[in-house]
């Protein structure tokens, strides 16, 4: 907003709207409708300038009238307190002499509001705002409130709650900095509410009062800040400067990092070229050398392939001739099977006659060990009644001796030298002999072959009943 050096344009703003304020609240009611000439279709049509469609049909004192469904009618007659119809899209009849009615839109209603404030800072500010607003009681609407303009019913309602609106933001705004009412509007949005709420839905009364509610009737839908504004062009630019050179250093800044940005992928881009110069010259050289490797890889391919070739024809002959050698060796593998199993099998029937012939020999061994046996017993009995006879001979002895003993000793000697020849026959040839001679002076010529004659005797029958005892033990 530009202003003029020395001129006040803020008082010029205010006078200005303080007269259309008074224009508008000093204009002309205008006047019921009246009768008019009825065309031959018995229906006149309203005036051009009336706000809301509705018509009167009939004739001078039978008239009706009728309302769009959308609107409130009031429909009052003289001679009575209360109104006759109230409510939404009556239509009613009407006499023209005694009635009067009132037609009220009942649809939301705007109210653009732009108010000039001065904020703490003694700065202006303009406040643009929009409230809604509808009328919730049309019984208490009617009574307090002015709806008589045809052209325009809800003007001069409209223009009281503008009022109300901008005096509420302008208090509101005076208690506040230029950078709340920027940076948050929900103060003033809680305010200037709290003030037309007050205003035009009232007070509530006490609960379960039959008292009607204070207020005009109306009903605050919404109440919005659409934008702050500040007055001064210097004072907004100075306001944006911090912000502006804030931004301003930070695309600087932002320049600053792309140059060097730039500058170094520059940079980097030469070093790429030259690096992939170097890098494809490096490449050349290497495919002149892969080349070369490839061209001796290829020769020495070549020969081992060949020499794989001559490896393989004499693998391929030597394992014909290991096939062949192992064919036969298995050929010879089997015969020779074959042969050990023939002489196993000829092994088998052997050990069986084995088996048979041990089995014989041990039913032989049996027999040859039960005819020892009994041979053996035999020999017991036998050796027993020789050793009994033997006794009962020894007993005949030891008596006869007793009774030689008594005799001479020359007699003794005559005798025994008698038996000698007996004695002699039965005895073995002796394997050893010891003489073991005990004597005396006196007797040493006399005795000495006597006891040799007998110590012989008793070696010859210890080993006699040596040998009895070992066959005894081996069967």
């Amino acid at each position: 907003m530009s202003k003029q050096q020395g001129e006040n344009t803020y008082l010029q703003q205010v006078l200005q709207e303080k007269a259309e304020v008074d224009r508008k609240l000093s204009r002309s009611r205008s006047s019921l409708p009246t009768p008019s000439a009825q065309s031959n279709s018995g229906m006149v049509s309203p005036p051009a300038s009336r706000a809301i469609d509705y018509r009167i049909t009939g004739f001078w004192l039978w008239k009706s009238v009728i309302v769009p469904p959308n609107v409130y009618t009031v429909h009052t007659r003289r001679g009575h307190r209360e109104p006759l119809h109230m409510g939404k899209g009556i239509s009613f009849r009407f006499n023209p002499l005694t009635d009067a009615f009132l037609v009220i839109p009942a649809a939301v209603q705007t109210i653009l509001i732009n108010a000039n404030c001065i904020c703490i800072e003694r700065q202006g500010l303009l406040v643009q705002a929009y409230v809604q607003w509808i009328i919730d009681d049309i019984q208490t609407a009617y009574w307090k409130l002015d709806f008589s303009d045809l052209e325009d019913p809800m003007g001069i309602v409209n223009l009281q709650l503008r009022e109300q609106a901008e005096a509420a933001i302008k208090d509101k705004v005076a208690t506040l900095s230029i950078d709340e009412v920027l940076s948050d509007k929900q103060p003033i949005i809680e305010e200037l509410t709290h003030r037309l709420q007050a205003v035009a839905e009232g007070s509530r009364g006490q609960e379960g009062s039959n008292f009607p509610s204070e207020g005009l009737g109306l009903k605050i839908v919404t109440v919005q800040i659409k934008e702050a504004v500040v007055s001064s062009t210097q004072l907004w630019q100075n306001l944006q400067t911090p912000f502006r050179a804030e931004r301003e250093k930070l695309a600087r800044l932002a320049q600053l990092e792309n140059d060097q940005e730039i500058k170094a992928r520059e940079l980097a881009n030469r070093l790429s070229n030259e690096r992939g110069e170097l890098n494809v010259a490096s490449e050349i050289e290497q495919l002149r050398a892969e080349q070369t490797r490839i061209a001796y890889d290829r020769e020495q391919t070549e020969k081992l392939r060949r020499n794989q070739v001559e490896q393989e024809a004499e693998r391929q002959i030597l394992a014909e001739q290991n096939r062949t050698a192992q064919a036969r060796n298995q050929a010879q593998l089997e015969l020779v099977l074959q042969e050990f199993e023939l002489e196993k099998q000829r092994i088998t029937a052997e050990m069986e006659k084995v088996q048979q012939q041990i089995q014989l020999d041990a039913v032989v061994a049996q027999k040859t060990r039960a005819e020892v046996s009994a041979s053996l017993e035999v020999a017991e009995l036998q050796h027993q009644a020789d050793v009994a006879q033997r006794d009962r001979q020894l007993d005949l002895d030891r008596k006869r001796r007793e009774i030689e003993n008594e005799l001479s000793e020359r007699h003794i000697q005559a005798q025994l030298i008698a038996q000698l020849p007996d004695i002699v026959q039965h005895m073995p040839a002796p394997q050893e002999q010891r003489t073991t001679i005990i004597t005396s002076d006196a007797q040493e010529g006399l005795v000495n072959p006597l006891l040799g004659f007998l110590a012989g005797l008793s070696n010859l029958t210890q080993d006699v009943f040596a040998r009895t005892q070992t066959d005894k033990n081996t069967d």
